[in-house]
């Protein structure tokens, strides 16, 4: 296929497939990193319909700042007023070519990423978006394991309604009930979507069968679940259980959210330690069947009428339980950064992240002891057995990540990292608005600088939450996979031996050590590095959800 070698400043390599819209694999030409650039085709843009679509769907996944959800990093139009998004480059493959190449592993990983799945909905819903059109196609899995979700095509968002007089928007297989009849939707019919999907992901196949859209239809107005192949699959009656529910004909029946759903699913995976109470998964009560006229009614309108999905939006959050302040753990205090908005990056954009918890201090060297005396890990070079509550440095990325998981928590997100040491107003210092390096174990400190201290040190150096040494003493992994710039591939192939490999991967550091000066940016900026680098100014702190809180 011929295609421009270059739109804006994105240079296009490959063509990866589409329709409407073309896919591409391209390279920001300026910061040197791999995306996905999506453009719609003259026939696309020909229609005003498809066009507002793609804009509406650019516009509202682009807001979106979730490790489960797909990133968009910007969107315009090219010479010839063609829209098109940039989105983050994926490797890997979609949930449907991982079941059907039977690489969905046990009931424990199909529900480990059943669970990343209902993460990023819930996360979705508290931004007053349904997505709609929730299937396996809709889900990807990169080769590093973690889910995305993406394709907000048809998903609704406040105040807007895009219909088309024959569309049926969302994938029969998976429309609840409401659906089907043309009634508004709300939540509840991407609660109904992902039992449907989490039936199909442990089975291996649909609950539903028919040989047109009117038996489909019918089907799922009349018919209850069918349990029969779950049973022979092995799943337990809990899980069963949660899928019934999920799968309720009526929206109210169902669970309230994701709330209950991941609390269920944390639990199936031994991430919690206590059942939901009987309401949060409620028991298996079909709902009262519509009579035939109206069946036959709700058939026909769904097949032809104007938007069958029907409007609505979601913005109340279902009340949560109120969160510790702090955790005691035995590998450090944690402190909670509860859950909304916060100005995030250089521009201050605002997001919202979820409650979490965060460590108050980096990671010591006593800690990391305590993981290498309980496991096989051995201590890292150069490690001071005298300086206890130094942070622990010269560890990699994976030894980081393996620490975490011993202590039953996990890395921090670059999201979370910076909410906990920037607070929400955007300030450019943990502290304030106020440049002062005595706040900060940094080189332009003159009564400091000259290595690593004592995590607790610096009080005055807090965050709005409490967070001790975001910036300075050593730099802190994040769980942010990114590509190196040309210029720092070239210095870590001098630095390494062997040099890193292309496929080799690398994360981002932040916060800054005692070796560089108080920066500006330093709220916002970040080092890449290969996985298996270390170095004595990198060390790590983690991070913890409320729903797992309390564990080792």
């Amino acid at each position: 296929m011929d295609f421009p070698k270059n739109i804006g400043k994105y240079e296009l390599l490959e063509f990866l497939g589409g329709g409407m819209s073309h896919v591409f694999r391209a390279r920001d030409s300026v910061i040197g990193r791999t995306v996905a650039l999506k453009i719609l085709t003259e026939q696309g843009c020909a229609d005003q319909d498809v066009r507002s679509r793609f804009l509406l769907e650019a516009r509202m996944a682009g807001n979106l700042a979730h490790d489960n959800v797909i990133r968009i990093y910007e969107f315009g139009e090219d010479e010839q007023q063609r829209p098109y998004m940039v989105m983050e480059f994926l490797q890997g493959e979609d949930l449907r070519q991982a079941m059907r190449g039977g690489r969905t592993g046990d009931l424990q990983q199909k529900l480990r990423t059943a669970l990343e799945i209902a993460k990023a909905l819930g996360y979705i819903h508290t931004q007053s978006i349904i997505h709609r059109d929730i299937k396996p196609e809709n889900v990807h899995i990169a080769t590093t394991g973690v889910v995305k979700l993406m394709d907000f095509g048809i998903a609704k968002s406040e105040g807007l309604s895009l219909t088309k007089a024959g569309f049926v928007l969302g994938t029969p297989y998976y429309m609840a009930p409401e659906q089907v009849r043309g009634e508004n939707v709300t939540p509840q019919v991407d609660v109904y979507a992902f039992g449907i999907l989490l039936f199909e992901l442990i089975t291996g196949t649909k609950p539903i069968q028919g040989d047109d859209i009117t038996q489909i239809f019918y089907k799922i107005m009349n018919e209850p679940l069918n349990e029969e192949p779950l049973v022979q699959a092995g799943a337990p009656a809990a899980v069963i259980g949660l899928i019934r529910a999920c799968c309720a004909k009526a929206p109210e029946q169902r669970p309230a959210g994701f709330g209950p759903v991941c609390a269920e699913l944390q639990r199936l995976t031994g991430g919690a330690e206590t059942r939901p109470s009987p309401a949060a998964v409620p028991a298996a009560t079909e709902a009262a069947r519509p009579s035939r006229k109206g069946l036959w009614l709700g058939i026909a309108a769904a097949v032809v009428m104007v938007a069958v999905a029907g409007g609505g939006y979601w913005a109340m959050r279902p009340s949560a339980p109120k969160l510790a302040a702090a955790l005691a753990t035995p590998t450090g205090e944690m402190l909670l950064v509860p859950d909304g908005p916060f100005q995030f990056g250089p521009n201050k954009e605002t997001i919202s992240l979820p409650a979490f918890y965060i460590d108050k201090t980096e990671v010591t060297n006593l800690a990391y002891m305590k993981f290498c005396n309980a496991t096989k890990y051995t201590l890292p070079e150069g490690f001071r057995m005298d300086q206890p509550e130094q942070p622990v440095t010269n560890i990699t990325f994976a030894e980081a990540e393996a620490f975490a998981k011993w202590a039953g928590k996990r890395l921090p997100t670059a999201r979370e990292w910076e909410k906990a040491a920037r607070g929400t107003d955007g300030r450019p210092y943990p502290w304030g608005a106020n440049r002062d390096a005595s706040r900060a174990n940094v080189r332009d400190n003159p009564a400091l600088g000259k290595g690593a201290i004592e995590v607790d040190s610096l009080p005055q150096g807090a965050s709005q939450f409490g967070v001790l040494q975001t910036v300075g003493n050593v730099w802190e992994f994040v769980m942010e996979p990114k590509a190196p710039s040309a210029e720092t591939a070239s210095r870590f192939a001098q630095l390494l031996t062997p040099p890193p490999a292309e496929n080799e991967r690398w994360y981002t550091i932040r916060g800054g050590s005692f070796g560089e000066d108080l920066a500006d940016n330093v709220m916002y900026d970040s080092t890449t590095v290969p996985e298996r680098f270390r170095d004595a100014s990198i060390g790590f702190r983690c991070a913890k959800d409320p729903a797992v809180a309390g564990g080792r």
